[in-house]
């Protein structure tokens, strides 16, 4: 159950003048009572006592506080439904004081109505504009879409895109700056863009599909972000703050939030995404947040400043879905982008609640028949949401399976399949054989449970993303279907069996 409106508030502890340190100090208590000559004597030895700079060094000078408002949300996956209420609450805010709008990535990729509209992201990017955004760091599924719609995506926004271990290369797509100072009255806010580059195992690329970042070029987060300790003094900042799309925690030597904190500690603020998780920390002073995902919530970070550094922060988590005002004329358009009535065609019916591990055996099981092949495998990242009793709808299929990846059959021996489950250690469901592990080994069984020897071929049918992520283990193009993953499945359901009933599911493979 989500958490609504949660606040905290942050006061640095200021620096105490401790009397015991002056040795006059108890004789200065001790004359209290005593308003005579010694007295005034005793207050030139205590002013002389308690100064600790040397007599001719200029006084630090104290600059008035400064106040400002950081909004921000991340891994929104497409959802739009509370972009009129953001709009409110931001407007509101700046009537008041300064306001910056912030996004962690991952904008794309996980509702129907953006991922498939006519000019795919069109409508979450336009929303974020008429919201008033001012800065977005991309997120690995930015990249999904492929290189041409990032273009026009990145060209179309308002608000300022954020980098700093991306080259674009000769692809047309606009550079996206390392960093980005505002200038909001007196205060000048600089953010440093990270994206995560655990993608595939022997490339450095993000979590998304190899095929649709061939002629991108990125950099580990963790070896660039050392360039860039020094950007504060360099921008003469106010606020120095990582805006990421790395994780909270890193593994295998990876960067997450926790670690940059940990490493980098030159950070006044630390902004993530990428883990989906509701996060307000603190590491090595630093303060961490994230702030859930698909658009539920909002993190708004209230700030006062002085002499370049945070004197107090207040955290607030607003839950969108309980907040009553919105933007009526977004609202109107939001409802606009939502009529796609196709979406909600009824295909099929489930006749329970399923969770994503039955998920996982009904998709196999709808690959394998309608691609006509022994066997399928599905990535267990490849089902994004759970399958509600009833009625089932196209919408609901392109919501298990966003990505728009292809479909493809390639042709593997039984022990080409063990040793591509054993080498990648990824987990994955499963349709047409049985799977064991004893001890190091794999042996697999056809569905009356009778061994199959290693030299035996089997025809395996799957998404693209799996044979481009672990191309080690695909040899040849193999053989291209015409329909992507989610339409095939809905085909599936069409022609073949729109009954949807998985009781219990045990077809998931992870070598251990």
């Amino acid at each position: 159950m989500r958490s609504a409106n949660l606040t905290r508030v942050f006061l640095p502890q200021k620096e105490k003048f401790d009397l015991a340190n002056c040795p006059t100090s108890s004789h200065y208590l001790h004359h209290m009572a005593y308003p005579d000559w010694r007295l005034t004597l005793l207050f030139f030895l205590l002013i002389a006592c308690s100064k600790d700079e040397p007599e001719d060094e200029i006084p630090k000078v104290y600059e008035p506080s400064q106040a400002l408002t950081i909004f921000f949300i991340n891994d929104q996956h497409g959802q739009i439904d509370n972009f009129a209420k953001i709009k409110v609450i931001v407007d509101q805010e700046r009537q008041k004081t300064n306001v910056i709008l912030a996004c962690s990535g991952d904008i794309f990729s996980g509702n129907p109505v953006v991922d498939n509209y006519s000019d795919q992201g069109f409508p979450m990017v336009d929303l974020m504009n008429r919201s008033g955004f001012d800065v977005c760091v991309l997120g690995n599924h930015e990249f999904d879409y492929g290189e041409d719609k990032l273009r026009d995506r990145i060209n179309q926004a308002s608000f300022e895109w954020v980098c700093a271990n991306v080259d674009m290369g000769g692809t047309g797509i606009p550079e996206p700056p390392e960093y980005y100072t505002f200038q909001l009255d007196s205060l000048r806010v600089t953010f440093l863009g990270l994206v995560e580059t655990n993608g595939k195992p022997n490339a450095i690329i993000p979590l998304t599909h190899p095929w649709r970042v061939r002629n991108l070029n990125f950099e580990r987060p963790e070896q660039v972000v050392g360039k860039y300790a020094n950007i504060k003094e360099e921008e003469e900042a106010d606020l120095y703050i990582a805006l990421t799309h790395l994780g909270h925690s890193g593994f295998g030597g990876a960067l997450g939030d926790y670690q940059l904190a940990e490493q980098h500690p030159y950070f006044d603020l630390i902004i993530g995404g990428h883990s989906h998780r509701i996060i307000d920390t603190m590491i090595n002073h630093i303060p961490i947040f994230q702030a859930g995902d698909y658009l539920h919530y909002i993190g708004k970070i209230s700030l006062t400043i002085r002499n370049k550094e945070i004197e107090s922060w207040q955290y607030q988590l607003i839950d969108l879905d309980d907040y009553p005002d919105q933007d009526q004329e977004l609202a109107k358009l939001i409802e606009t982008y939502n009529d796609m009535p196709w979406l909600d065609e009824e295909i099929g019916f489930s006749h329970r609640y399923h969770q994503r591990n039955q998920v996982g055996c009904f998709y196999t099981d709808a690959l394998r028949g309608q691609m006509q092949v022994d066997v399928s495998f599905q990535n267990s990242g490849g089902v994004r949401s759970a399958l509600d009793e009833g009625v089932i709808t196209k919408r609901e299929i392109f919501e298990i399976s966003p990505f728009n990846n292809g479909t493809i059959v390639y042709e593997m021996t039984v022990s080409d399949i063990a040793n591509f489950l054993r080498e990648t250690q990824s987990g994955f469901y499963y349709s047409g054989i049985q799977i064991k592990q004893t001890g190091d080994e794999i042996e697999v069984r056809d569905l009356n449970g009778i061994s199959l020897s290693d030299t035996t071929s089997l025809t395996i049918g799957l998404n693209d993303y799996i044979p481009a992520v672990f191309d080690d283990h695909f040899s040849g193009n193999g053989q291209i279907h015409s329909l992507n993953d989610a339409e095939t499945v809905i085909q599936y359901l069409l022609e073949i069996d729109g009954d949807v009933d998985y009781q219990q599911c045990d077809r998931f493979f992870r070598y251990q």
